[in-house]
């Protein structure tokens, strides 16, 4: 730092959807800052997703803020490569200080600012957002290790199609959105799959006429916030959906999946099995019962000329449960030559070294996206405000909420 010149209002860590989100709030205050980012424009968009995948929100809500979808398809679902188009289009479109192949690797507090070392030198400021995701460092249970060394073992961020496996059978571990979508992406390539499930809800894709994404958006479903979401007890992970048509532990099974209850261990080539598949069957369903439930009396309440509901098959069909229940597998006897975890994901905030940000497994620690550091956010994280937090329909919001906290911050030193 050589003169006050050189300090920026902001820096923001990560230029994907919440990053430019932040910048383009940041922009319109003509705040200075620049946004770094380690890789190019949405970088876990490109490397860390599957060939078939596709976004779960509908294109009409997969928008930036300030932009309206127009278009042919407002429920139609985009692909990675689209929303990195769309990405790179906003960022373009509003001149956003995008600097590209710029690792962050030093954060620390100095004299009531903010020291960010780069490759190229050290980056001084007044505020910084960290809006490099928690969901980017794929999280295994402990006994993977114990798996065999012949056992091809990926996380759902490197899975990109079946003929890029190991032949054989595959074990997927996990069964809300990856889990289910990549278990749905292998049996319609050919492969035995195997599914380890848990107890994770589901989302139907379409309701009454309308995306289910739109329906919780326009009943305030999605605006439960945080703080009552934890009233109920620990919040869930996302309920396992369907991009372009429902999917269900159900439909899996009439495909072909063989459903297994949830792992739980590992021993000598031998995987063991918890005896309740069938009530994760039935803990689905019930969320998907309640949730319509819930739809059904917004639209009475409000009057609203909704169709009936139409009918669904991943949601009528029976499943098909393996009789008696799998609780033991060798993997070798049943010819499992790949696992793939979906098992979740944490953040990789080892440069963060400000005191009292981060929890004691290094993830973060805030209030509605304010560390306890003063000048510190976190932008992008699920559930940081509210249940719409973590996907794309909340960067508007969040992003005024904490660039209105920064031009406080720098109204008060002036």
């Amino acid at each position: 730092m050589t003169s006050g010149t050189d300090i920026l209002d902001a820096v923001v860590i990560g230029a994907g959807w919440a990053g430019l989100g932040v910048s383009h709030a940041l922009t319109k205050r003509s705040l200075r800052h620049r946004v770094l980012e380690r890789g190019r424009i949405g970088e876990t968009w490109r490397t860390q997703r599957w060939d078939s995948f596709r976004i779960n929100t509908p294109n009409i809500q997969t928008v930036m803020p300030g932009d309206t979808y127009v278009g042919p398809d407002p429920d139609g679902a985009m692909t990675s490569g689209e929303f990195v188009a769309l990405l790179e289009d906003y960022a373009r479109r509003h001149g956003l200080p995008v600097e590209a192949g710029t690792p962050v690797t030093d954060l620390v507090a100095s004299d009531g600012l903010y020291r960010l070392a780069l490759p190229h030198g050290p980056v001084w400021a007044r505020n910084v957002v960290i809006a490099s995701s928690n969901q980017n460092c794929p999280a295994r249970p402990p006994f993977y290790e114990l798996l065999p060394p012949n056992v091809q073992q990926i996380d759902a961020s490197a899975y990109r199609n079946a003929s890029g496996l190991d032949g054989g059978a595959v074990l997927v571990v996990g069964s809300a959105q990856s889990g289910g979508q990549i278990a749905e992406d292998l049996v319609q390539a050919g492969r035995t799959v195997f599914l380890s499930t848990g107890r994770v809800g589901r989302l139907p894709r379409m309701y009454r006429g309308r995306h289910i994404s739109v329906w919780l958006v326009l009943s305030g479903l999605m605006d439960v916030t945080r703080r009552e979401l934890l009233q109920q007890g620990p919040i869930p992970g996302r309920a396992l959906q369907g991009a372009l048509h429902t999917i269900s532990l159900q439909s899996l099974s009439a495909q072909g999946v063989i459903l297994l209850g949830r792992l739980t261990g590992v021993d000598d080539g031998r995987l063991s099995f918890s005896d309740d598949a069938e009530a994760h069957v039935r803990h689905a369903d019930e969320g998907s019962a309640k949730l319509r439930s819930q739809i059904d009396a917004y639209i009475a309440r409000n009057g609203i000329d909704a169709p009936p509901a139409e009918s669904d098959p991943a949601e009528e069909v029976g499943a098909l449960l393996p009789n008696p229940p799998v609780r033991s597998i060798d993997l070798a006897a049943r010819e499992i030559t790949t696992v793939i975890w979906c098992t979740g994901f944490k953040g990789d905030f080892g440069w963060v070294r400000v005191p009292d940000v981060l929890d004691a497994e290094g993830q973060p620690l805030h209030e509605n996206g304010f560390a306890s550091a003063p000048g510190v956010y976190f932008a992008g994280l699920p559930f940081a405000i509210s249940r719409r937090s973590g996907t794309i329909l909340a960067i508007a919001g969040e992003a005024a909420l904490l660039v209105e906290d920064i031009q406080r911050r720098l109204d008060t030193s002036r």
